[in-house]
């Protein structure tokens, strides 16, 4: 009997072999061609599952947003229960800032797609906008537990904080990839500002 074909295995091989072209020679430099090298396969087989290179390197940003959104809800699990708010949070610096492979491969790839979309009209924005607006929502509702529950300042504009920690985050893993901060400075300063929103004590 002919062996069946598993194609989410298949598409996450020829998606891994993406990530990996793309880190190491630049997202501008990736080709369907190159990427079915990268993957063993077969330009028509890559072709088949991804029909251009702006599909393909949507799908990889995705992935790849899916995968650190795994990670951290993995690290939010590992906290004593019932986590605070500022612990998930906290756990989302972890995850975010660019210390590992996992996460200086997102924020490499995040930041060429975006710097990509803004110069090459085929690759749509909404990729590289959605995920933030995502992220972004997931911040806002945990400042608004965290006030909820008194652990935060009642009075504080949750959306405009959020914006606020989601800024710090892009702005300071930036800074850890190119060597201006290191990813132990990087977490403490978010911690820092994290804490200044703390309930006010009486």
């Amino acid at each position: 009997m002919p062996r069946t074909v598993d194609h989410d295995e298949r598409r996450s091989t020829i998606l891994e072999a993406f990530v990996a072209v793309a880190v190491r020679e630049g997202l501008h430099a990736v080709s369907m061609r190159s990427v079915a090298v990268e993957a063993g396969i077969s330009l028509r087989l890559v072709q088949y599952y991804f029909e251009s290179k702006a599909g393909l390197m949507q799908a990889g940003l995705t992935m790849l947003e899916k995968l650190s959104n795994e990670r951290w809800e993995k690290r939010s699990a590992a906290l004593p229960e019932p986590p605070t708010a500022t612990e998930i949070l906290k756990a989302l610096f972890v995850e975010a800032l660019p210390t590992d492979r996992q996460g200086r491969d997102f924020h490499l790839l995040w930041m060429s797609y975006a710097v990509l979309g803004m110069t090459d009209a085929e690759i749509p924005n909404r990729v590289f906008v959605e995920g933030p607006n995502r992220l972004l929502q997931r911040i806002v509702s945990l400042l608004k537990q965290g006030q909820v529950a008194g652990e935060l300042d009642a009075e504080l504009n949750a959306d405009n904080e959020a914006a606020i920690l989601l800024g710090l985050v892009h702005g300071l893993s930036t800074a850890v990839i190119i060597g201006l901060q290191s990813g132990e400075t990087a977490l403490k300063l978010l911690t820092l500002h994290l804490d200044r929103l703390k309930r006010s004590k009486v």
